[in-house]
């Protein structure tokens, strides 16, 4: 049997008997049973679920169903982002642009429709760039918690998972490949407009605010580009 057609029908085991995250599969012998194939084909086709997050295997203890998580998602746009960097694309920029799309298409639907507790949580995080800004300290965790409390008034879980995975995978590609000139002022006052806006209730101000934050970043990443294009960020001169 293809290992394809394996890990499919591992699949719809788990779908079928509506095993949760951190729910124990059958056995290896069980498998073998269920799935008519030998040990060694049913170990692969488990090794590749564990590589997308399906499945998770812990030595000793059995097998069972994985977080399923984005991390191979993560790995995936990190990777072709740094590779097409070092070919020369505008890689990075483009998946800025992806994020951009996204957040711009739906902050919006947040404007006047965030509850008390939300709007009191993001007021929070501001004020803490506010004070981390004025002593020059950096902001990726406050403003990535900024984000991730915007968008869970969106009630999506999955929603809120993509847009965090976008978020991980560009600060870890920006931070690896090129120093970014930074501003933590600059950036707490877009923070703060973007939290205005959509407190106001005025969704075109809060769609400008998100763009404008975009705008941004997307002038220090110019701003960082090597002057030479023969040069890549990191490279010794």
């Amino acid at each position: 049997m293809a290992a394809r057609d394996l890990q499919e029908r591992i699949k719809k085991l788990i779908v079928d008997r509506r095993l949760a995250s951190g729910a124990p599969l059958p056995t290896e012998p069980e498998l073998m049973a269920f799935l008519g194939a030998g040990r060694n084909s049913v170990r692969e086709a488990l090794k590749a679920l564990q590589a997308m997050g399906i499945v998770e295997i812990r030595h000793g203890f059995g097998t069972y169903v994985g977080r399923m998580s984005f991390a191979p998602m993560v790995e995936g746009l990190a990777f072709r982002t740094v590779a097409g960097h070092h070919r020369g694309e505008d890689s990075l920029l483009q998946l800025l642009e992806l994020r951009e799309a996204m957040e711009t298409g739906l902050v919006s639907r947040l404007a006047g429709r965030l509850p008390e507790s939300d709007l009191v949580a993001l007021e929070a995080l501001v004020d803490g760039m506010d004070q981390r800004a004025a002593r020059g300290a950096g902001l990726a965790e406050t403003d990535r918690a900024f984000h991730a409390t915007l968008y869970r008034g969106l009630d999506n879980v999955l929603l809120s998972e993509v847009l965090e995975a976008f978020w991980d995978a560009f600060h870890r590609v920006s931070r690896d490949l090129v120093e970014v000139p930074r501003d933590p002022r600059i950036t707490s006052r877009q923070h703060r407009e973007i939290l205005d806006a959509v407190r106001s209730g005025d969704s075109r101000r809060a769609e400008q605010a998100i763009r404008d934050h975009f705008h941004h970043i997307r002038t220090r990443l110019h701003s960082s580009a090597p002057t030479d294009a023969n040069l890549r960020p990191n490279e010794p001169v």
